[in-house]
């Protein structure tokens, strides 16, 4: 990829697009700025080196309207405490007056531009957008990988206009990532948990193609158990795509590799905080109950596989993690996976979330901030926010 170490940035305009879409309560208040401290790297970089730094970011769905509700004041406000360093708040993302604040803006400051997705052009990747984008700066660094799989103006559009290239945030993540889809070190596992296999379909398909083992749970592991004709009861289960999963299983069996399902589990009658629960075999699932968690057999059993693989990727909850009672298997997993020796991946979302409230992170050698970006960077599809940033 084309680096920012390989780029002078001296006095020069320099758009860099971060990924500031971040969590907020009713009043305003960011209540995870992950993403944003995880550009800092790259915005410290550019500003010392005596740039005039101009970021770009979206929040929320306005719908292509200017909304105050999905305003980055709050953002710009929140990064100038964490720089300890005046970030100035543009009223748009284009036109004279940000051209403006940008001609006045002195080497190694910071402009914050208004939120693209204010205009219906940026989602629609729309030339004449990414035109009057790309004339704000000089050199367009993208550093957002959270948003690398959309073809939006100001992640790759704006790359028709401008030299393009990867911040470290970006680079990082492309590296790690390709390290354990093409390098990996055996045993190679991956493990999948959340609610639908149809989103994950494409992603089993490559994994088998590059990994040994697959542990399912979750909504794709009763989906998988189903298919292996077992009874599920009132468990979220994707009928219609049985026969998909009967093919993988066929699948991996002929390339010798495994697909493991839970072989015990947490069934209960109802979704929430004070729900009676028990624990079961697989075949002995009541047909008025649901799954929510696994098991301690699955546990126990997943975490004797994880101690022995060498690489691991995980993406997605094993069981019903919002509450504390069905969180038990997502938190085992967490700290299997911590306590292992594997080079370890998690792709972002709900599974980053529970590593981090478990204070798991410095045991963990790679967590993504992309959620499906780094699915679909897994599942071997084109990223268009990357390959603009590639020689």
């Amino acid at each position: 990829m084309r680096s920012i170490k390989d780029v002078e940035f001296k006095d020069k305009r320099v758009l860099m697009r971060v990924d500031f879409n971040v969590p907020m309560d009713e009043n305003g208040g960011i209540t995870d700025d992950t993403r944003i401290v995880a550009a800092l790297p790259t915005i410290k970089y550019i500003m010392e080196q005596g740039a005039r730094l101009i970021l770009m970011s979206h929040l929320g769905r306005p719908n292509g309207k200017a909304d105050p509700k999905y305003s980055l004041k709050g953002v710009a406000a929140h990064l100038e405490r964490l720089l300890n360093k005046k970030v100035l708040m543009a009223p748009d993302c284009i036109g004279d007056k940000v051209k403006d604040m940008i001609d006045q803006l002195a080497s190694g400051e910071v402009l914050m531009l208004e939120n693209v997705r204010y205009y219906p052009g940026e989602e629609k990747n729309d030339p004449e957008f990414s035109r009057q984008l790309a004339q704000l700066g000089d050199i367009f660094v993208n550093d957002a990988f959270g948003t690398a799989h959309r073809a939006h103006s100001s992640t790759a559009g704006i790359a028709d206009y401008l030299p393009a290239y990867a911040g470290f945030l970006l680079e990082n993540e492309v590296n790690m990532l390709r390290k354990v889809l093409e390098h990996p070190e055996c045993p190679r596992l991956a493990i999948l948990g959340g609610s639908k296999v149809k989103d994950k379909l494409g992603l089993i398909r490559n994994l088998l193609n590059k990994l040994d083992i697959l542990l399912v749970a979750g909504g794709i592991g009763s989906t998988f158990l189903a298919a292996r004709g077992i009874k599920v009861g009132q468990s979220l289960c994707e009928a219609e795509l049985l026969p998909e999963c009967k093919n993988l299983l066929d699948i991996a069996e002929k390339k010798n590799k495994h697909i493991y399902m839970p072989v015990d589990v947490v069934v209960a009658s109802e979704i929430s905080p004070d729900a009676s629960y028990k624990i079961v075999d697989v075949d002995e699932i009541p047909d008025d109950m649901m799954i929510v968690d696994i098991g301690p057999k699955t546990i126990q059993f997943y975490g004797i596989v994880i101690a022995r693989a060498h690489t691991v990727i995980w993406n997605g909850p094993v069981g019903v993690y919002e509450f504390e009672q069905f969180a038990v298997g997502t938190e085992a997993i967490a700290h299997a996976i911590a306590a292992s020796q594997a080079v370890s991946v998690i792709g972002g979302g709900d599974s980053a979330a529970a590593i981090q409230r478990l204070s798991l992170d410095k045991d963990i050698t790679h967590i993504s901030t992309g959620g499906g970006a780094t699915l679909e960077f897994l599942e071997g599809m084109e990223l268009p926010g990357v390959k603009s940033c590639e020689n």
